[in-house]
């Protein structure tokens, strides 16, 4: 028997679990997701990553119905039975099932599903060491900042730059990396000033990079959110990107050039060790 997941209201084994065949999120992508990290068993930012969640219905019109703690409950029910210390739980809501049609009624009743994923998040060897990203052209929709399962974009550029040899990929749009195709992209300038793009429908507002940027502002870190092009990620003394299954992940080439001397810089360093400290890991 695998792991317990939820589905409409129920615990269930993963190898009992069944979604309709004409659940709009199957058919449309008409379904927004969030992802949680667990640490020590213990939730990560969880209160971001559900008041997004929030967000992205309000945005697409999916009544859930559920408050922000029932959905905290199943997360929790989740990691409970699943005996999870390190990894993630993923939710998925779905506008809900009806015969296929793009047009949809009111009166849907939206599906919630769950599972979690057993991970090693902290002290991996791409943390220590840093990865490469390459770059791409962003070929997804213009509402980036709702998070929907609709991920065949981000999908077609990871697979393309695993294939050239790349650990991950960050998107271009009019000149200017937009993010990575699921994290988000920071460089650090010279002179000490974190670059990060400002929240706009060009972007998924990241848990991970709102949280940093709180630990940012108590330490009197500069962040100047603004748009910088490939170029001036590649010139930067250091860049790094960050994401709920990622935390903060050291980013040490970029495309064919070499960021700083190669190796994750201090700041960065500085960094990583802030965030793991605010989320009760041992540095």
């Amino acid at each position: 028997m695998g792991r317990i997941v939820y589905v409409h209201g129920q615990f269930v084994p993963e190898e009992e679990a069944r979604i309709g065949l004409f659940d709009r999120g199957f058919l449309f992508g008409d379904a927004v997701y969030e992802v949680t990290a667990v640490i020590g068993g213990r939730m990560i930012d969880n209160d971001l990553h559900l008041g997004r969640l929030e967000r992205s219905l309000r945005e697409l019109a999916i009544p859930l119905g559920l408050s922000r703690k029932e959905i905290a409950g199943v997360q929790a029910e989740l990691i409970a039975r699943n005996a999870l210390l390190d990894g993630t739980v993923y939710l998925q809501v779905s506008r809900g099932e009806a015969d296929r049609d793009f047009l949809y009624s009111d009166a849907l009743a939206p599906r919630l599903v769950g599972f979690t994923q057993a991970k090693t998040l902290t002290g991996t060897k791409a943390q220590q060491d840093g990865i490469s990203v390459d770059l791409a052209d962003d070929p997804r929709w213009h509402r980036r900042d709702i998070k929907t399962a609709m991920l065949l974009g981000q999908v077609m550029a990871k697979q393309a730059a695993r294939a050239r040899g790349f650990d991950d990929v960050w998107l271009v749009e009019n000149g200017l990396v937009t993010e990575g195709a699921s994290s988000t992209a920071h460089v650090i300038t010279g002179d000490g000033r974190i670059l990060t793009r400002a929240a706009s429908r060009a972007t998924l507002p990241g848990c991970t990079q709102r949280a940093l940027a709180l630990l940012c502002a108590a330490e009197d870190l500069a962040i100047e959110e603004r748009a910088f092009t490939p170029n001036e990620a590649q010139a930067a003394a250091e860049a790094f990107q960050t994401s709920a299954s990622s935390l903060v992940m050291p980013v040490v080439r970029i495309g064919e050039r070499v960021v700083g001397n190669g190796k994750p810089g201090p700041m960065t360093r500085k960094l990583q060790a802030l965030y793991l400290e605010a989320a009760g890991v041992p540095v």
